[in-house]
């Protein structure tokens, strides 16, 4: 088979996707990420976005740290407030 066999994209993967045991739609999307992964201009939009999704989670877990940080040095300064006043 061939896709010149049908008379469009949709037409060939309608007629093969149950024959591999899977939905016409998910056929679908498996080609159109194959195709991108083919396009190197794709590749690298999908590289940056996985680096800003990164980056992201670092400055979250980053701000979470800096957060215990503050109220660990706030509870020691308290201490040592009410150690010097007794």
């Amino acid at each position: 088979m061939n896709l010149k066999d049908y008379p469009s994209n949709w037409a060939a993967v309608s007629a093969i996707a149950p024959k591999i045991g899977c939905t016409p739609e998910t056929l679908r999307a498996w080609h159109q990420k194959h195709l991108d992964q083919q396009n190197p201009i794709k590749v690298q939009q999908v590289s940056d976005q996985e680096k800003m999704k990164q980056m992201e989670r670092e400055i979250k877990e980053l701000k979470r740290a800096n957060e215990i940080l503050r109220k660990a040095a706030a509870f020691f300064a308290q201490a040592e407030l009410d150690r010097l006043h007794k």
